[in-house]
């Protein structure tokens, strides 16, 4: 696949899909915007050619629709966003084609332009994060500064995974995409987004050193595991893969001795001018620092979470971070359907009865980590599978 020549602003819009074709396709993607972890996300662009084996495509069962289809026009798309009960102007994290294409496809980033320039347009300051693992060229770059509201992230998704049955597109494009986009950076951010890593396959000395050079030609580093669910693992095993560990989970695998050797790799440098960039757990923590700002999900009550954090940011979360009042949460979570009483620790709300996306607003809503009772996170584990782990007490 290469990149057309044609200026962005002059290819022809992707055709929307019909009736007949949207009634074949899971129900969870007919609705282009959803609450997710990092903000609302807005998707009504579906279908990628990238093949990538762990891609979360899997989970909404439309992996096998290379080519990228329109639900609908961008500009009804933003309306929906815009007017979308838990949106909030200048506050909201939003996401854009995250979960169902990428958004700098050839086809796919004349929509994301308008998606931005819509939402530049409106006087929108939210932070917006497009995750891309495609070519970003100089022409692109400059119509991502040209965005001068919005608070704008460019994550660039790098794996290293060099086994084609998994990850056809070579990590040298995603590479070459950060230096370019860090080159030109002026009203935009750009972070490598280091992902997934898996024991075995990605990890390596070498793996664990072309990240770190890499490090240097971003504004910051966040790193994670495998999103390994019931249906990736299905894929894997259906395309005789490599299956990474003996069991699923509704959480990302991490393993401890993984995240040993990424810290001890950053922060244990061989000379002493530790040219490596600042490296973060959580992708808000990494879109947050490079703004100077608090981290937008109070990650800083899990104070674990904080222990790599540059000293400055720090100071930043703690004098942001304040418990919520009681009454005001608890009012606010039974309006969106909490059942049960709720409670506010000194790491996090807790609530029942309140799904994920709900969960996510509440935190982003009050800066402080909000969890579900039945599901807690256990210490040094936050938002991670218990695979690779050992037992501890205590839960957060």
């Amino acid at each position: 696949m290469t990149t057309s020549a044609i200026p962005p602003a002059t290819r022809r819009p992707l055709p929307i899909l019909s009736a007949e074709q949207s009634a074949s396709m899971n129900p969870e993607l007919l609705d282009p915007v959803a609450y997710r972890k990092s903000g609302i996300s807005l998707n009504h662009i579906v279908g990628c050619p990238l093949d990538c084996g762990y891609c979360v495509r899997h989970l909404f069962q439309n992996f096998d629709m290379k080519v990228p289809r329109a639900l609908m026009s961008d500009a009804e798309a933003v309306q929906r966003l815009v007017d979308h009960p838990l949106f909030r102007p200048h506050t909201t994290p939003i996401q854009v084609f995250n979960r169902a294409t990428d958004p700098m496809l050839p086809t796919v980033k004349p929509h994301t332009f308008r998606v931005l320039q819509l939402l530049n347009d409106r006087g929108l300051t939210n932070h917006v994060l497009i995750i891309t693992r495609w070519r970003v060229d100089a022409e692109d770059c400059a119509v991502l500064n040209s965005f001068t509201n919005l608070r704008l992230t460019i994550l660039v998704t790098h794996s290293g995974i060099d086994d084609p049955r998994i990850e056809p597109v070579d990590s040298n494009i995603a590479a070459t995409s950060l230096r370019t986009l860090y080159e030109r950076a002026e009203n935009y951010r750009t972070l490598l987004y280091w992902r997934p890593i898996v024991p075995g396959l990605n990890d390596s000395d070498a793996h664990l050193a072309r990240a770190r050079e890499l490090s240097r030609h971003a504004h910051a580093t966040v790193f994670t595991g495998l999103f390994f669910k019931d249906e990736i693992a299905a894929y894997y095993e259906g395309h005789g893969l490599p299956i990474p560990y003996d069991d699923t989970a509704r959480r990302k695998v991490m393993p401890e001795i993984g995240e040993h050797r990424i810290l001890a790799a950053f922060h244990e440098p061989s000379n002493s001018e530790a040219p490596w960039g600042p490296l973060f757990r959580k992708t808000s923590c990494g879109v947050a620092y490079v703004y100077g700002e608090a981290d937008y999900n109070g990650h800083y009550g899990i104070r674990e979470l904080c222990d790599i954090c540059p000293l400055g940011q720090l100071q930043l979360c703690k004098d942001a971070w304040v418990k919520p009042d009681l009454t005001v949460v608890t009012a606010r979570a039974q309006e969106l359907g909490a059942t049960g009483p709720v409670e506010i620790g000194e790491r996090a709300i807790i609530v029942e009865g309140l799904d994920g996306p709900t969960r996510n607003y509440l935190q982003q809503l009050f800066g402080y980590q909000c969890h579900d009772r039945h599901s807690p996170h256990l210490y040094r584990q936050h938002g991670r599978a218990p695979i690779g782990w050992p037992a501890e007490n205590g839960t957060a």
